[in-house]
């Protein structure tokens, strides 16, 4: 890696940084015309009044397709608890979130929203809500305390018992096998650094699909592989912990190759059902009309998207990317014979999951172009929805595609009469689902939305700061309320559309 793109590479971290404090300093964006602009106007007050009919900005009417389905998500570290129960290990994030100044308030996932315990009355609710699909992971290190050995029983009896109580309900499971929780003991020996990580995950998916089997419809290998290798190995605020770009991309290549490895694993065992990975893709736009912007949104589009969709389903990585790393790069000297041929093993679907734009500068550098959420990274634009949706189609064919992230943060707060009135979030997905609409319209294969998440819950760094939920959570009672947003949503599940 040249020394020009390692300090690049930091400055993005510097950038984001800055973005965050700002954002917590009550700083946003400029605003904007169209969707964004209205759906800035409802965020900007996470409560803002109401049209007379009770909800924002109404587009109607829009219908889906028949089948289409509608379903939420969630991920194992976030909402299970039980952290130490039934003999499940310890994982980076049990790690990271107990050590001093990593989280915000010292939050840590130990019983996050206890749905380990409490998983048949979330069945319900999600029942009660009307959804088609439920989008959730597996907690490795509940499989398997080390990483690797012998499976644990109990861990794998807890996830039979949610796939069996989806079935019950009339839900379809959607399981994903690693979103960022890796075993402790694995992070010891080198964590994704570590080429053998990718065999421990191989084997690891095979346990899981061969008790699973074809109760389990769809699978979904590694969920945001990117954000492993920004947040965890580039910026630092996400386990486990690293600033080290050169590791970051070495990292990268491992987690796609156990994505192939993970794919063939499923093939091998001849089950019926469909694989593939779950990407975070962010359009990416020139801040300006210059030579330089294009030229340097291009290159950053490399890294955040093709890095990850050209070799999975192109077999190859993008080369203006692994010449801006350069040929010493850890991750062009970890690629081996065959690897790629792994990596691009052919899969069923593409999980699709959006939250902001990016703009990008002459310079490399990235700016703000709309008002921000809470989370000071999310830029507030719908219509990069349907750009990113309509440029997987075209530039790599009519792959199923699914929504398995969209969502929005809001301080949401029980009120007296116990109701939680987020009308920011109706507005938010109204306005997404229409860009969505609008995509299938234009030709997008696109199968199922879900939306991020069905509850409240540890969100990573910023602890139980932080409410994206369809379901309210109290968290010293863990009882559940559902807010305003989820009412609206079972009424465009039972309609199909706005």
């Amino acid at each position: 890696m040249s020394l020009l793109t390692r300090r690049r590479l930091l400055h993005r971290a510097a950038l984001s940084a800055t973005a965050a404090g700002a954002a917590r300093a009550g700083l946003t964006g400029a605003g904007a015309a169209g969707t964004a602009a209205s759906t800035a106007a409802l965020v900007a007050g996470c409560g803002a009044t109401p049209d007379p009919d009770g909800d924002p900005a109404p587009h109607g009417p829009l219908r889906f397709p028949p089948g289409f389905r509608w379903g939420a998500a969630t991920s194992a570290y976030q909402i299970e608890g039980a952290a130490k129960e039934d003999g499940r290990g310890a994982s980076v994030w049990d790690t990271f979130s107990h050590t001093p100044g990593r989280t915000r308030n010292g939050d840590t996932g130990d019983a996050a929203a206890d749905h380990y315990h409490r998983y048949a009355e979330d069945l319900d609710l999600m029942r009660d809500l009307g959804l088609h699909s439920y989008r959730f992971s597996i907690s490795w290190s509940r499989i398997q305390a080390d990483g690797s050995g012998r499976p644990n029983q109990r861990g794998l009896d807890f996830y039979r018992r949610l796939v069996d109580g989806l079935h019950e309900r009339g839900i379809a499971p959607m399981a994903t096998l690693f979103h960022w929780d890796l075993p402790q003991t694995l992070q010891d020996a080198g964590g994704w650094e570590n080429r053998d990580t990718a065999a421990r995950f191989a084997e690891y998916a095979d346990i899981v699909f061969r008790a699973l089997g074809d109760r389990v419809p769809d699978w979904l290998t590694i969920n945001e592989p990117k954000t492993v290798v920004q947040n965890g190995y580039i910026w630092g605020h996400h386990a486990p912990g690293r600033q080290d770009p050169d590791a970051a991309y070495l990292v990268a290549h491992h987690l796609q190759l156990a994505h192939g490895l993970a794919v063939r694993a499923l093939r091998a065992t001849g089950a019926k059902t469909r694989i593939g990975p779950a990407l975070n893709l962010h359009p990416c736009y020139p801040a300006d009309d210059t030579p330089e912007a294009s030229a340097a949104t291009r290159l950053y589009d490399g890294y955040e998207n093709r890095l990850y969709l050209d070799s999975i389903l192109k077999g190859a990585y993008p080369q203006d990317v692994l010449a801006d790393l350069g040929p010493d790069s850890r991750l062009a000297r970890g690629i081996r014979d065959g690897d790629l041929k792994i990596i691009s093993s052919p899969v069923d679907l593409v999980a699709v999951q959006y939250y902001t734009p990016i703009y990008v500068t002459g310079q490399g550098d990235t700016v703000r172009r709309w008002p921000t959420s809470e989370a000071s990274w999310q830029q507030l634009y719908p219509e990069g929805m349907y750009d990113i949706l309509t440029r997987v189609t075209r530039d790599y064919g009519t792959i199923p595609l699914t929504i398995t992230e969209n969502g929005l943060p809001c301080p949401d707060t029980l009120a007296a009469d116990g109701t939680v009135d987020d009308t920011a979030r109706i507005g938010f997905l109204r306005d997404h689902f229409a860009a969505a609409h609008r995509a299938i319209r234009d030709g997008v294969p696109l199968e199922s939305y879900h939306v991020w998440s069905l509850l409240d819950n540890f969100e990573w760094a910023e602890g139980y700061d932080q409410r994206w939920g369809l379901v309210y959570v109290d968290y010293p009672t863990q009882r559940r309320v559902l807010k305003r947003s989820a009412h609206w949503y079972r009424t465009v599940i039972r309609d199909n559309g706005l």
